[in-house]
């Protein structure tokens, strides 16, 4: 388990992170989204210790990270720009990496270089962008870390290779203690992996926890009544905190937070002519909660 307290990191004036406190649990893909610039990467830098915290604390698995050797043997920090020896081929890369991770799997990288279609022996400089991340990722995977860190993990990759390393991930956490920990621009791809969410925004966690649960607390609401007040949304669902309201003609569309059984016993009480609750993606509650944090779509357009 990895364990943040009131961690906060600037970079001269600026600051990066701001008192994120958050548990990451073990055997479960944890992704990190958020806002352009919003901290991801510094996070996970902190998290590998690779930077140290100005205030706070990371534990993992109840050790300090930063300058310990011992506990960094359990972490793997794939970066989203990419950093490899110069000249260097895959083999080699790997040998360097067995260095710092004894457990390193060279027969099995060996066979999954293959699998990619990835020749050991040329150099890394001539790859693509998404050849060199699957370099990465399976550098990652055979050092036979306990957690590995990706920034942007599937950036590059094509649909079939984003597809393969989803397997690889899902395979490697059937077989042995393993937790990746995701940070994405990309959603829709996190969404279909990721079993808990933090998001971030302006440094901070926004929220974090389990994505199902995030659903069932956050609805989408479709509605037509008999006849239209003009009244808003906050007043028909009152207490109940109104995310985003739209209103096309007569038709309705709101986002709540809130359970499904009150929301639904709120909109009956209004004797509707039509309602429907709606699915939210992921996409949609990062949206939602980031607008209600000053960071609308609307306000950067016009």
């Amino acid at each position: 388990m990895i364990e943040t307290s009131n961690l906060s990191k600037s970079f001269g004036r600026l600051p990066a992170i701001r008192d994120i406190s958050t548990t990451i649990q073990d055997g479960a893909v944890f992704g990190l989204v958020g806002t352009n610039g919003a901290g991801k990467s510094t996070f996970l830098r902190l998290l590998c210790g690779v930077l140290k915290p100005d205030k706070g604390t990371v534990l993992v698995d109840g050790s300090p990270v930063y300058e310990m050797p011992d506990t960094k043997l359990n972490l793997f920090y794939i970066s989203d720009e990419q950093h490899f020896l110069s000249g260097a081929t895959p083999l080699e890369t790997a040998a360097h990496y067995r260095l710092f991770y004894p457990d390193f799997q060279m027969e099995r990288y060996k066979k999954l270089l293959a699998s990619f279609g990835l020749d050991g022996q040329r150099r890394i400089s001539t790859f693509s962008k998404g050849m060199k991340k699957q370099v990465s990722i399976l550098c990652g995977l055979c050092s036979g870390t306990k957690y590995l860190l990706c920034d942007e993990a599937f950036d590059g990759l094509d649909p079939v290779m984003r597809q393969a390393a989803k397997s690889l991930f899902a395979g490697e956490m059937a077989e042995r203690p393993f937790t990746p920990v995701i940070a994405s621009h990309n959603l829709r791809e996190l969404e279909d992996i990721c079993e808990h969410i933090g998001l971030l925004h302006a440094g901070g966690i926004l929220l974090s926890g389990d994505l199902d649960s995030m659903k069932l607390n956050i609805h989408k609401l479709q509605f037509v009544l008999k006849e239209d007040s003009g009244g808003s949304a906050e007043k028909l669902f009152a207490p109940l905190a109104v995310l985003a309201d739209k209103c096309q003609g007569r038709l309705h569309t709101v986002t709540i937070r809130g359970g499904r059984e009150e929301i639904e016993a709120r909109i009956q009480a209004a004797e509707p002519l039509f309602y429907e609750l709606l699915p939210l993606t992921l996409e949609e509650i990062f949206i939602c909660e980031t607008e209600v944090a000053g960071y609308d779509i609307r306000k950067i357009i016009f």
